[in-house]
């Protein structure tokens, strides 16, 4: 007998994969018996595969029995699957997975952690011999998966917000085209300055990481931070200034003037009107009297007509300083903790983002000596301080607020005729 035909013959049907497990077993068995005597062996030695898968081809062969199309073992082989052996395993653990809606609210893991080990600890506490990794098959099979949370529900939607996108966009299109400033003004989130962690991943050499602390305590010498930011949409270009104490409009507002300073004014000369897009809460609310009134000192500085356009409530992340420029400021901070008021303001590749630390607090008034500190100050020295609320405002059914905002000299208010002039 020629072994290395048999051998030559083995490697084509190999390489061309057409052999499964009984197939392969099935050959080897008929090139043994076509052999003769000493087939076995010979088999053995030009295939590789071993005498026992040779003798129980040859048994298949005599047994005559032939499988269903496409089966390669007998029906019935293997243990049993445990949803015949244990019936009722798959219901109690859909009630232990959701329990309310599929069961028992008084559920042992109603306020634990589902993970397969407490799981199966569960079902075996109920009766069922079974294991983590039965479990987390038997809930794959069942469709269930890992999921976060999902931001689907809007909530109600504002009988005008169709109207003011379109405000929005019929006024900020004829202000580009007219080559007047538009800006786009929000505050991101306040974050605490120091070695705190912060939210994402940096390549780092392996097992050492950047050390953090281990709570985030406010430290009281670094504070936190409040970036405001102000997105010229013609120039993309932003401005941000970093606030330290509180988020007020009066903060808001010196932020755009000190855009205005720095980069406006002589990116615009001509400008004769301002317009700004901003959400409708914070410190920029069109709710609060003091952005009103700090509105119209904004437009007294600067000599601009002041046009603000207010978001819908629920639609800030439509406002493009949203995803124009925090959303860089966000992927630069990644991962590095903030630990100086500068590096919450990293410049991109994209966005030249230059920064100004602010301090919105105003300046303290004088304390009272000590023996009058009880007694309240002079009415006649609080007369120069109203300011006149803008009055041209377009309202929305009392929630969406459009403000145009005209410059004019503000004086302070004389006291009546015979009372002491204001000091």
């Amino acid at each position: 007998m020629d072994e290395r035909a048999i051998g030559e013959r083995f490697r084509l049907l190999s390489e061309q994969r057409v052999l499964d497990e009984r197939g392969r077993r099935l050959w080897a068995a008929a090139e043994a018996r076509s052999a003769g005597r000493g087939g076995i062996a010979a088999v053995v030695r030009a295939t590789g595969i071993s005498e026992s898968t040779v003798l129980r081809g040859l048994a298949d062969l005599e047994g005559g029995e032939v499988l269903e199309r496409g089966r390669v073992r007998r029906p019935g082989a293997g243990s049993r699957p445990i949803t015949e052996t244990d019936p009722g395993i798959v219901e109690d653990l859909e009630r232990l997975v959701d329990p309310v809606t599929r069961g028992d609210p008084e559920s042992p893991l109603r306020w634990t952690s589902k993970s397969g080990a407490k799981l199966a600890e569960a079902l075996r506490g109920m009766g069922h011999d079974v294991v983590d990794r039965t479990v987390l098959r038997l809930l794959k099979a069942s469709g269930y998966s890992l999921q976060a949370n999902k931001k689907t529900r809007e909530g109600a939607s504002h009988p005008d917000r169709d109207a003011q996108f379109q405000h929005i966009n019929r006024t900020v299109s004829a202000a580009i085209g007219a080559r007047e400033p538009v800006i786009s003004v929000d505050t991101k989130k306040r974050e605490l300055v120091g070695d705190f962690k912060a939210i994402g991943r940096e390549l780092e050499p392996r097992g050492r990481p950047v050390e953090v602390r281990g709570h985030d305590f406010k430290d009281k010498a670094l504070g936190h931070a409040i970036p405001y930011g102000v997105y010229d949409l013609i120039a993309d270009e932003g401005w941000v200034s970093v606030g330290i104490t509180r988020d007020t409009a009066t903060f808001a507002v010196n932020a755009i003037l000190s855009w205005w300073e720095h980069l406006g004014r002589e990116r615009y000369p001509d400008a004769t009107t301002l317009t700004i897009t901003a959400d409708s809460g914070g410190s920029n609310s069109p709710r609060t009297r003091l952005w009103r009134v700090e509105l119209q000192r904004l437009a007294d500085e600067t000599g601009l007509q002041i046009q603000v356009c207010h978001f819908p409530p629920g639609t800030s992340k439509w406002n493009k300083i949203e995803h124009q420029m925090f959303s860089f400021m966000s992927l630069n901070a990644r991962g590095k903790p903030l630990e100086t008021l500068e590096v919450i303001i990293n410049p991109d590749h994209r966005h030249d983002d230059h920064y100004r630390i602010e301090d919105p607090r105003p300046p303290r008034r004088p304390r009272l000596p000590q023996r009058r500190r009880s007694h309240r100050p002079p009415t006649v020295e609080r007369q120069h301080q109203p300011r006149p609320v803008p009055r041209r405002m377009e309202l929305h059914r009392d929630t969406i607020t459009n403000q145009v905002v005209s410059p004019k000299r503000w004086r302070p208010r004389t006291a009546p005729s015979g009372g002491p002039r204001p000091r």
